[in-house]
């Protein structure tokens, strides 16, 4: 006989610059960070109030870096990747490629753009500092202009927004 658990969570929302954000905590730490509507009860448990108000110090550029407990049901290797990303310097980017290297899998870059996209945890984790090596934004969970604000944010100004993936030579013609 198989016995399913099931994790016990809780949610509330929390109204950013950035959106509508939707935190789900388990027991032990912070789940995921989503912009997906929810139509949710608000819970008022210490790991939510917690992230709210690291969130909020973010937004207004009094946080660099968060310290939540974190609790992600992921492999290692996904676990290994989200923790290298937490040490990307608050206004600065790095390519998927070096992130592979920092990381200690020098070439499973496209494995790590991977793991990138399935971070639970945007902003806390920041994949949003992760670009493509062509110096364009790359993929982002929350929408590309969600990941320009954030690195404007940041003080990392982008001037622009990737709209098209052309080569450069038919958008001279």
């Amino acid at each position: 006989m198989t016995h399913k658990f099931k994790r016990t969570r809780f949610f509330c929302q929390f109204h950013s610059p950035a959106g509508t954000l939707t935190l789900c905590a388990g027991i032990y730490g912070l789940m995921e960070v989503s912009w997906h509507k929810h139509s949710i009860k608000h819970n008022n448990h210490p790991i939510l109030k917690l992230a709210m108000k690291q969130l909020e110090e973010y937004f207004e550029g009094k946080r660099e870096r968060f310290d939540l407990p974190l609790e992600m049901n992921a492999s290692s290797f996904q676990k290994c990747i989200w923790k290298t990303l937490q040490d990307i310097p608050y206004g600065e980017t790095i390519g998927y490629a070096e992130l592979a290297k920092k990381a200690g899998f020098q070439k499973a870059f496209r494995a790590v753009g991977s793991a990138c996209g399935q971070n639970p945890l945007p902003i806390i984790i920041p994949c949003h500092r992760v670009i493509s090596s062509d110096g364009s934004l790359g993929g982002f969970s929350g929408k590309l202009a969600i990941k320009k604000f954030l690195l404007n944010l940041e003080g990392k100004k982008i001037k622009f927004i990737q709209t098209l993936r052309k080569p450069l030579n038919s958008l001279a013609k």
